[in-house]
């Protein structure tokens, strides 16, 4: 039945190309409309291939140490190697190899989509919404097919879950990099557009006069795409190889045989599971429609219909499967257990970030008596929107562990993220949607076809807290099955509180996510004050440049966002995997174990806080462009502004981050377990 895994990825890559080619068939525009797009593409392409330069020494330089230390034992601490054939290093290096590919093609189609969306968006919101959509289908089943295809070939030709779980190694530490990395350049040319264009200049968001204009549309595309698409690979197959590493456990739990025949019908459920995800992902695009000037109700529902379809088909698929392999048909109510509290997060997320709800209105009231009120507020939301993901994610543990033990746990990560084909779709065509807006902007285009394209992007930061919703509630039940089978690996059953190793790993745990959040919001604000610099002196020096008559210098913008990021990546980067190794040669199994439970706890409260609030921060901003309480240009207005750039970094780089952080850790814990021994 593996074999059904490698089918259904070669669908839904043949899907991708069907939409790529659908995608690529529109008209792209007029020739100001393309050069803009052009050189969009060019930044954006130019971005990735520097980062991807950088990634790739890193790369073999990981690959040698895994080879050297866990396949080949050259420390003597394991007892036994792998063989002649380094397994664990093959499998990191593949799945670094898929998650910068799974960014990559997301990125590839969605700069090619912004221009298309723009010119659709003459037409209506509906043929805008299409093009938007189709180019983040292509991005969400390639990540989902890519995923699939390299966790099955692997585990047929190796057999072994642990050599499997080098591919979740790789994957997160190249996704923590991209996301890092993007998020950094994109908030930086964010920041100092708005901060410089619309606050000190006054002139509108995107307007070709302001020097960091094609940096913030490069910007969207590098960090909210790729860096997005890398993350979410990670996240996909990390839940799928979690629940597989902890087979044999949830055997026993369950009361049944430990035999190998068993044994296999465990492992091969969650790629069955995944399955039947990209079927459903694939019919549940065929349902998001909607109609000229819909409500932001109206949209949101268009976009939920295909995903609570998919769950359906989900659903019943697996139904049918448990029965099929004779399964206990408990473990049917943990992938619906996983569902419906992913389902609860997303909802939560749009409830606390929608400007179509109290909260996000109330905060933009605040910013009618200054930026102070409004910064106080977007905290406060940001605090109090923790509590519903962090009760659900109590109760979905509690259900899915009283039923299949960790193995519950994580099958209700598989669960809950089974529909990301459709799921990630919906977020990646949040940032088409702004660059469409930002193209109709610079190219003059019909006002009404920038409103068009502003109700897209309102949407799109919605479903965009929705997709970190998801991501950051999967990626705590996926690090505590990882904690799972690191207990297993290290023989540690339990971890004592009052054990002073526990202890102080626990409380350097909990540092992390806080020195992590720290370093990539510094990287953000280092970055942006140089981008600030120099559209200043810009403005100062170009003559002509704000009447109209001189031409920015974008290359230089595109160059500053590129070094900052470059630069600044590195340190959050290393600090995952090195912070796990250190911790566990200096202070044993036990003291990482705690490491690993105190970074889960912070760090998923801190990226939920973090992405709450940013997104609530940017709807409040665009709700008072919306014309509401004074709109463009008032005193509410710059306030918000003022929200929305302190937001950037918390919802697009720090927060996103933290979910990868949390996984990267468990999974260098997990690969290198045996040599803390």
């Amino acid at each position: 039945m593996i074999y059904l895994t490698l089918v259904a990825g070669a669908v839904g890559i043949i899907f991708a190309v069907i939409q790529t080619m659908y995608i690529l068939r529109q008209d792209p525009g007029n020739e100001r409309i393309q050069f803009i797009g052009n050189a969009i593409r060019d930044g954006a392409i130019a971005f990735l291939s520097r980062e991807y330069r950088f990634l790739a020494i890193f790369v073999v330089v990981v690959t040698i140490l895994v080879a050297l230390l866990i396949d080949f034992d050259i420390s003597g601490k394991i007892g036994t190697t792998n063989g002649a054939i380094p397994g664990t290093a093959i499998s990191y290096l593949i799945g670094a190899i898929g998650s910068a590919l799974a960014g990559f093609v997301g990125m590839n189609i969605a700069v090619r989509a912004n221009t298309r969306t723009a010119v659709k968006a003459v037409q209506g919101l509906h043929p805008a919404l299409r093009v938007a959509f189709t180019s983040g289908t292509v991005m969400g089943i390639s990540v989902v097919s890519i995923g699939l295809i390299g966790v099955s070939i692997l585990y047929i030709v190796f057999q072994n879950y642990t050599i499997v779980a080098g591919f979740g190694f790789g994957a997160s530490s190249i996704a923590l990099f991209a996301r890092v990395g993007g998020g950094i350049y994109t908030k930086a040319a964010d920041v100092g557009a708005d901060l410089v264009g619309k606050i000190e200049q006054g002139i509108p968001e995107d307007d070709p006069r302001n020097p960091a204009t094609i940096a913030d549309n490069v910007g969207d595309n590098v960090g909210d795409v790729a860096g997005m698409g890398a993350d979410l690979f990670e996240s996909y197959v990390g839940s799928i190889i979690a629940t597989m590493s902890l087979a044999i456990v949830g055997a026993s739990a369950l009361g049944m045989s430990t035999t190998m025949d068993f044994d296999h019908k465990l492992f091969i459920l969650p790629l069955l599971i995944a399955t039947l995800g990209i079927f459903a992902s694939i019919i549940g695009t065929f349902l998001v429609r909607t109609k000229e000037n819909a409500s932001m109700g109206r949209l949101l529902w268009s976009l939920r219909t295909g995903i609570i379809a998919a769950g359906i088909i989900v659903l019943i698929g697996t139904g049918i499967i448990i029965n099929l392999l004779g399964l206990d048909f408990k473990l049917f109510w943990v992938v619906l257990v996983g569902l419906v509290a992913g389902q609860i997060i997303g909802t939560s997320s749009e409830y606390y970030t929608s400007f179509e709800f109290k909260p996000t209105k109330k905060l933009a009231e605040q910013a009618q008596t200054g930026p102070a009120t409004i910064i106080i507020g977007g905290l406060g939301l940001g605090m109090l929107s923790t509590v519903i993901p962090g009760l659900i994610v109590v109760i979905a543990m509690w259900i899915a562990n009283s039923m299949a033990d960790t193995y519950g746990v994580a099958l209700a990560a598989v669960g809950m993220l089974s529909t990301l084909g459709i799921t990630l779709a919906t977020d990646a065509y949040g940032p088409v949607a702004d660059n469409a807006g930002g193209i109709a902007e610079q190219a003059n285009m019909d006002p009404e076809v920038r409103q068009r394209t502003d109700a897209l992007d309102s949407l799109g930061n919605t479903t965009a807290a929705t997709g970190k919703g998801f991501a950051i509630g999967s990626a705590v039940l996926t690090a505590l099955a990882l904690m799972a089978a690191y207990s297993t690996v290290t023989g540690i059953k339990s971890f004592d509180l009052l054990d002073i190793k526990v202890l102080m790993g626990l409380i350097i745990g909990a540092i992390l996510p806080f020195l992590f959040a720290a370093l990539t919001m510094n990287a953000v604000g280092s970055a942006a004050m140089d981008m600030v610099r120099e559209v200043r002196r810009q403005f100062k020096e170009i003559p002509g440049l704000m009447e109209g008559t001189g031409t920015a210098d974008y290359a230089r913008a595109v160059d500053i966002s590129t070094q900052g990021a470059m630069r600044q990546m590195v340190l959050p980067g290393l600090l995952a995997i090195v912070a796990p190794i250190i911790i566990g040669a200096l202070l044993g199994p036990t003291a990482l174990g705690g490491l690993l439970l105190g970074s889960i706890v912070s760090g998923f409260l801190l990226a939920i806080m973090m992405a709450n609030a940013g997104g609530a921060w940017d709807n409040a901003k665009k709700y008072i462009e919306a014309g509401k309480l004074g709109g463009k240009g008032s005193d509410s207005h710059a306030a918000a502004v003022v929200g929305d750039t302190v937001g950037d970094p918390f919802k697009d780089t720090s927060g996103p981050a933290l979910n990868i952080l949390i996984k990267l850790m468990s999974m260098v814990a997990l690969v290198f377990a045996p040599l803390f021994l």
